[in-house]
């Protein structure tokens, strides 16, 4: 009988694999990019230069990081529970939302009560809009991906809605509301930087951040050491066996859903009060997506989720540069380089798993010798 991954040392599956995956995407992009007729290496130096050379770049790359975060960990709590959460662009809307109310209701508030209430805000209206797909799924069986996706369109056609009718700045045709009072805005790390004597290069990257790297703490400490992070994870694993230990699957499914979507509505908390300080339309940038990847390359854990986030952050800032520098290698070029990347760690993500196992597989021990 074949033996399990746990022959295998953890670094394996955790490190080895997602190296190896990138790499090869990686290696079908340079012969894409050299198809087109551009030098891969020069390529890849211009990405890493975009994304991590001087201090706007960095700062960019952690602005973008800091919403993959939000998205990945929101995919790996549902994915715990056994839920594949694919609704987080749509979460990420209604978090906007939450936040972008409360920034128009209470500017000029103390930033010390409007800045908390905006993060409480996203963070509900984000669980608000999951808790419908999770309830459906625990009351009704309706399948989570589809409700997921279904409600990403719903969003998207309520925002509309709102900005085009309700919100929308009075004397103008842009999609937008007015702009928030600046009492209500996240302050942005260099701002707080300069205050203490510190002088970093001015980009979005705000006190988000800080938001995102305490949710990932949170996670890791609700998942792994209190009881209701093992019953959710005992409800991923094996339901039947849930229900014999005394755990109620519907209340987990539910509950796992709307952390999920109060965990991607802080996206709107970076996007909405962090940068553009107004509700605007498809601010989510395609976030609740790439989310699904980061949480797959990062192996549904806090630490591995914080390393592909910035991993997809640099690609966001370097591939604009990428684009700019070299003209044959369009956003579109780029968008394919992303794509592969998803694809090796996400679809491919098995492809090269039973070699590596192999080849790390470690021997049994010994039997005793019979006296």
């Amino acid at each position: 009988m074949a033996r399990s991954s746990d022959d295998v040392p953890a670094w394996v599956d955790l490190a080895l694999l997602p190296l190896v995956n990138l790499l090869a995407a990686f290696a079908i992009a340079a012969v894409v990019i050299a198809i087109l007729g551009e030098n891969p290496f020069k390529a890849l130096w211009v990405l890493f230069y975009g994304a991590l050379g001087y201090g706007e770049a960095i700062g960019f790359t952690l602005y973008y990081a800091t919403n993959f975060i939000f998205t990945g960990l929101a995919v790996a709590v549902a994915f715990h529970a056994g839920l594949f959460n694919i609704g987080g662009e749509g979460q990420a809307y209604l978090g906007g939302l939450g936040c972008g109310l409360v920034g128009l209701a209470l500017g000029g508030w103390p930033p010390a009560i409007v800045l908390p209430l905006a993060v409480l805000a996203a963070m509900l209206f984000g669980a608000a809009w999951a808790f419908i797909p999770g309830y459906l799924q625990a009351k009704r069986g309706s399948h989570i991906v589809i409700t997921t996706i279904m409600f990403n369109f719903i969003a998207a056609a309520l925002m509309t809605y709102l900005l085009v009718n309700v919100f929308i700045k009075p004397g103008q045709q842009s999609p937008e509301s007015r702009e928030f009072d600046p009492s209500s805005w996240m302050p942005f790390v260099h701002e707080v930087a300069a205050r203490v004597g510190i002088t970093i290069a001015r980009s979005p990257l705000n006190m988000s951040v800080v938001v995102a790297l305490v949710a990932s703490v949170g996670v890791w400490v609700f998942l792994w050491r209190t009881r209701w992070g093992y019953a959710l994870r005992v409800v991923g694993h094996n339901e039947t066996a849930a229900v014999y230990g005394g755990i109620a699957p519907v209340r987990v499914v539910i509950g796992a859903m709307a952390l999920s979507g109060a965990l991607a509505g802080l996206v709107g908390v970076n996007a909405i009060m962090g940068d553009q300080h107004r509700l605007i339309l498809n601010f989510t940038g395609g976030y609740g997506f790439v989310g699904i990847a980061v949480a797959l390359m990062g192996r549904n854990h806090p630490v591995g989720i914080c390393l592909a986030a910035l991993l997809f952050g640099a690609l966001y800032q370097g591939g604009a540069e990428l684009s700019f520098d070299l003209p044959r290698l369009t956003k579109e070029v780029v968008v394919v380089i992303q794509g592969l990347i998803i694809l090796f760690c996400g679809a491919f993500e098995g492809l090269f798993r039973p070699r590596l196992l192999a080849l790390f597989r470690r021997a049994p021990a010994p039997a005793p010798a019979k006296a």
